[in-house]
């Protein structure tokens, strides 16, 4: 059964973005957002560093902790052939609740795509705190074109 990364944080944290669950390339390179044809780090990068490529993980995580950002997944578990959101079953939730009590600068939530806050309603109802669900990033959403989810994202991410 797959689980889920350690979340990405620091004291200093305004927002807390909420992925599902890690998908097979993700888990593999154990990494977040890992695979080649997600745009999440492409729009985190055109956001926050001009839009100049990063030059390994630790570069994206320093980009992140840089901007006020944390990152982690609603999903702790799940069963699930491939990496679709749609065939998770039988999940077993991260415990944001706590880490949002641990972490009381975190004032909003993002939420990468519909899956993410399905499963965080499902698990904890409403959020408590400001947020808002975002396109997905992952080439799966392809009923979003690029220009558009970096236009929201970007409006999200710096709008604190």
């Amino acid at each position: 059964m797959p689980k889920s990364f350690k979340y990405i944080t620091d004291a200093k944290a305004k927002i807390l973005i909420l992925g599902s669950m890690p998908g097979e390339a993700s888990l593999k390179a154990k990494e977040y957002y890992a695979y080649k044809h997600n745009k999440f780090w492409e729009i985190i990068f055109d956001a926050f560093e001009e839009g100049r490529a990063p030059l390994d993980y630790k570069d994206k995580l320093k980009t992140l902790k840089k901007n006020n950002i944390a990152l982690w997944d609603t999903l702790q578990k799940c069963k699930r052939k491939g990496s679709l959101d749609g065939n998770i079953a039988g999940e077993t939730p991260n415990n944001v609740p706590l880490l949002l009590k641990k972490y009381p600068h975190i004032k909003k939530l993002l939420f990468n795509g519909q899956a993410a806050f399905k499963y965080f309603v499902k698990h904890f109802g409403k959020p408590q705190k400001d947020y808002i669900v975002l396109p997905s990033t992952s080439p799966a959403n392809a009923g979003v074109n690029f220009k558009e989810k970096l236009a929201k994202w970007k409006a999200a991410l710096t709008d604190i």
